[in-house]
This record gives C-alpha cells, structure tokens and sequence, in this order.
C-alpha cells in the first residue's frame, strides 16, 4: 500500500476522458495530478484530482518536455506514470519517450508503433496488408492526381486527413463531404490550403447511420488481450461525422475482437486503445476507421461493465499481476447528458427520432459521463460551463 501511494498518475488533458481517469484511480486512494493548458476544465473540480497544474500545450513539444522534466524534479513525481488523453499529448509523448523514461513511467508506445494510429494513411497500409477490411480510400498527393481519379469514384465520398489533429484544430470538423465530382474538386483545394495535399485521403462514405457504429477497446500486451470492452455507438455529435459519441451500449461482437487483435499484433501494440469501425450495411463486413492510441471519451463504460483500463494500464506499469478482463457485461449504457440531449433535440426535429424512441433508449444500466452523485462539482461546472465548451467543440 505504501508502494502504491508513493507512485502515482499525470493525466495529461481535460473533460470526460480525463475524469474516468481521475474518478477510476482516485477512488482507489492512488494521486492523481491533472495536467492541462487550460485553467478552465472541469475534471480540475473532481475531489479525486490531488492537484490541477498548467502546461504548455503538449503540441509545443520542446517546452512541454522541458516542463515535465523540471515538474519532476522540482515536485518529487519522478517514476509517476504519465497518462494522456489528446492525440497532441500523445504524439509527443511517443516522440520523446526515450527522454521522458528518465524521469517517468510512459504509458504511450514508441513512435514507431504510436505512428500506425496516429496517421491513417499508415493505418490503411497495414490494415490491406492483413486483410482487413477499409472503406475505398484515395490518395491524390495532388489536384492533377485528384482529376485522374475523378472517373472511378463513386459519390458521395469525404475529405479525410491523415492526421486528424491538423486539421481539426483549424475547422473544427473531423471530414469535408462531397456528394459531386465539382464538390470533391472545391473540397480538395479547400483542404490543401488548410494540410499538406499529401496529408488528404478521398474515402467513400459508408451507408448507414451511426447505429453501425463500433469500437473495440483492450488492454493489450504482448500480443494478448488482456483486457477489452465493445461499445455500439449509438449517437454522436454531429450524428453524420462525430466528433464524440455520446450515447454509446456495450455489446459483444466475436468478429472484431478477431480484426481488433489481428491489427494490433501487427503494429506491435502496447496499452490502451480503441479501434473504430463501421458495418457496411451492403456487405455485412466491418470496415476499419481508425485507432485511438490512448483512452477513448466513453472509456468509463468498460469501468461500469467490469473492466477497469486505467487500473489494469497502471498495475501493469508497475510490474503487478492482474486478472485478465476480457469479459464485460452488456447492454450498459453510457449518456453524456448534455450533449446527447441536444442531438437528440435535432434528431427529433429532423423526424429522425421519436421522443418515445429516445425515452426508450435510456431504460437500463447508465454510466454518466460527467454526473455522479460522490463527486458532483465536475457535473455542476460543466452545466456552468456549456456556452463555452459548445462553442470550442
């Protein structure tokens, strides 16, 4: 006990993702320090965060290493595990992890391994190379290479940055949608000017609505899964392209963990991630999206469902042996309240949903994102807090 009080954790971000982390270790007695580049955060107000520190942003990569580096001498946390929740944090954490293992436990693979997830187009490449399944997807490094495709795409498609980091912080959209050839063309020099041409992908939309929506979320060491969870999520927002779910359901589907494992053997994987993918509603077949090298929004799901990844990730970390979690308990619901209620307002609207369809879907075992009843400040400074954070997101 006195081990585990002596070593404890950097969350590196903010929001819901950071609070599972916080509220997961927290409650097990283990520090826990948030690290942001923002003061305004709420998990910054949740009684299991020790202390709240401002970072340089984690993309300035030279200042924020330089900044760990003297916390960790200057506040006694050498050999504390570092824990991020951004792909920024993540990125550089991958890229200077040989430096920041002198004075840190990394939970972040090697950028050999991190750059697989972190750009799509090297996720693709090594997805075809085992077989499994992606939507369509182009790679015109330029307009004249777009043009000498035009023929053989089918629309509508979507304009997709390899590094999704890049490109959203500039137009707060995860893709570009383009439902003719004139559109694609518009599209295109709309996001060369914005990322490398060599960074853009042209890929085919896949029918159907985020119902066909899936993760496969593990521990994984070693070639082994060794902890893992399924989520359908169920909506999104916006619900065409999501930038974060918020409605998701555990489910159990043997075919992914089959393509889940497969790829992750394949980058060499270690940690946490999720893996996105879409069931292509023509075929039947699970098409790959995309991986997140770190933990995902509705990661608190898996806790409620039985299996905890920022215990698992940090009893690894520390050389301790764990049961394996490789079963969890379907058809527990995950809500992000605020956000879910105003997707669903505009499903309603739009005749997408009924309000007896929406009601229906909250029966059941709930995991909220944000709202707990033994720790309620986060949930009282997020409602505090909306028109700032709908305005950012």
């Amino acid at each position: 006990m006195k081990n585990r009080k002596n070593i404890g954790v950097m969350v590196i971000g903010d929001h819901v993702q950071a609070l599972g982390i916080i509220r997961s270790l927290g409650r097990r007695g283990i520090p826990v320090y948030l690290l942001h580049d923002k003061h305004l955060c709420i998990s910054r107000f949740s009684r299991y965060t020790k202390q709240f520190i401002k970072t340089p942003k984690p993309s300035d990569e030279s200042k924020f290493v330089n900044f760990m580096i003297e916390l960790a001498k200057k506040r006694g946390v050498e050999g504390w595990i570092l824990m991020p929740t951004n792909d920024a944090a993540v990125y550089t954490l991958s890229r200077h992890r040989e430096i920041l293992e002198r004075y840190y436990r990394v939970s972040t693979p090697c950028w050999d391994v991190v750059k697989y997830a972190y750009n799509k187009k090297l996720t693709y490449q090594v997805a075809e190379k085992i077989g499994i399944p992606i939507p369509e997807t182009f790679y015109p490094e330029n307009i004249e290479e777009l043009h000498e495709i035009l023929s053989d795409i089918c629309f509508p498609v979507i304009i997709k940055p390899a590094i999704v980091d890049h490109f959203y912080k500039k137009t707060k959209k995860k893709v570009f949608k383009a439902n003719t050839k004139e559109e694609l063309v518009q599209a295109y020099i709309k996001a060369s000017h914005i990322i490398d041409s060599s960074e853009i992908l042209v890929q085919e939309v896949i029918p159907g609505s985020p119902d066909n929506l899936y993760s496969f979320c593990s521990f994984f060491k070693d070639g082994k899964v060794m902890g893992m969870c399924i989520g359908r999520r169920r909506r999104q927002r916006p619900m065409d392209f999501g930038n974060a779910s918020t409605f998701v359901e555990s489910v159990y589907v043997p075919e992914l963990v089959d393509l889940g494992k497969r790829l992750l053997r394949a980058i060499g994987y270690y940690g946490l991630s999720e893996i996105e993918f879409k069931k292509d509603v023509r075929d039947g077949e699970f098409k790959l999206l995309e991986i997140n090298a770190r933990t995902w929004l509705w990661h608190s799901l898996a806790i409620r469902c039985g299996v905890d990844f920022p215990y698992l990730l940090y009893e690894d970390l520390r050389g301790e042996n764990f049961k394996l979690r490789t079963f969890f308990k379907e058809n527990v619901r995950f809500i992000h309240i605020y956000t879910d209620l105003g997707v669903a307002i505009m499903e309603i609207l739009k005749g997408n949903m009924t309000l007896r369809e929406y009601l229906s879907s909250l029966k059941g075992e709930k995991e909220f994102a944000v709202f707990s009843f033994n720790d309620p400040l986060p949930f009282i400074a997020e409602t505090l807090m909306l028109p700032y954070l709908w305005k950012i997101r």
